[in-house]
C-alpha cells in the first residue's frame, strides 16, 4: 500500500468540496488506506480557535494582509500538529482548502502582493505541498445559491420539540457574505492556478450530481496516484 499522499480540495463557496473530501476518504479507506480528513482554516485545536475568529461575520474590518497572516498562523499549527505527523506515519491526508485558498482569497481577490504570500508559504508550508489538488468548479451564482440553501436548512429535532432559532451570524461567515463580483474573482483565481500548475491541479465540473463528481474525483486519484502503485 502506497501512502503519504497529501490531497487538497479547492473551490468557491458552495462548490461541494467538503462532501467530495468525505466521499474520497471513504473510498480510500475501503481500499485499505489510513486517511485523515481535515480542513482550513482549522484542523488543530489552536487553528480551530483562529477559524472562529477569522470567519466571524462581526469581526472588525481588517486588511487582506492581516487576514493572510492569521491564516498562516493557523496553517503553521495545523501542519505541525496534524498534517506532517499523519504523512510521516504513512497516511493519506485530505484537506478541505489549503494554500491555494490563501493565494486566491487574499491574493487574487484581496490583492495582497504575490511576493508576500510566497514568502509566507516558504516560511510556513516549506516542502509540505499537496501531491494532488482537485478544484471543484461551479459558477459563483450557483455556489452562493447552494450556500444559501445550506444556511436555511432546518435543524432536525425530536417531533415534540420546536426547532431552535439559528442566528444567521452563526450559519454564515464573512466570505459568504461578500458580493458576487468578489466570488466571480475567486473562481477566476482557482482556474488560473490550475492552468499554471497542471501537474498538481485538476479542475472538476461541480455542477453535476455529487455521485457524478465523486466518480470523476476517484478516476483522477486512480490516474494520478494509484496508478503508481499498481
Amino acid at each position: 500500500m502506497t501512502s503519504g499522499w497529501f490531497i487538497t480540495f479547492e473551490g468557491g463557496e458552495g462548490s461541494g468540496k467538503s462532501t467530495q473530501a468525505k466521499r474520497l476518504s471513504e473510498r480510500l479507506k475501503e481500499e485499505g488506506h489510513s486517511v485523515t480528513v481535515t480542513r482550513e482554516p482549522g484542523g488543530s485545536p489552536f487553528a480551530e480557535r483562529l477559524r472562529t475568529l477569522i470567519l466571524d461575520p462581526t469581526l472588525e474590518t481588517h486588511t487582506p494582509l492581516a487576514e493572510a497572516l492569521l491564516f498562516a498562523s493557523a496553517r503553521a499549527d495545523h501542519l505541525d500538529q496534524v498534517i506532517r505527523p499523519s504523512l510521516a506515519a504513512g497516511g493519506v491526508v485530505i484537506c478541505d482548502r489549503f494554500l491555494d485558498s490563501t493565494r486566491v482569497y487574499q491574493g487574487y481577490a484581496g490583492r495582497v502582493e504575490p511576493r508576500l504570500l510566497e514568502a509566507l508559504e516558504l516560511i510556513v508550508v516549506q516542502h509540505t505541498k499537496p501531491d494532488l489538488t482537485i478544484v471543484i468548479d461551479i459558477p459563483a451564482e450557483v455556489g452562493l445559491a447552494r450556500a444559501a440553501l445550506r444556511m436555511e436548512a432546518p435543524v432536525h429535532t425530536a417531533p415534540s420539540e420546536k426547532p431552535p432559532k439559528q442566528p444567521r451570524g452563526l450559519l454564515t461567515d464573512r466570505f459568504e457574505t461578500r458580493d458576487l463580483a468578489f466570488h466571480k474573482k475567486l473562481r477566476e483565481g482557482f482556474i488560473e492556478i490550475a492552468r499554471l500548475e497542471p501537474q498538481r491541479c485538476v479542475v472538476v465540473d461541480g455542477q453535476r450530481s455529487p455521485d457524478e463528481v465523486a466518480r470523476d474525483v476517484w478516476s483522477i486519484v486512480q490516474a494520478r496516484l494509484l496508478s503508481d502503485t499498481a
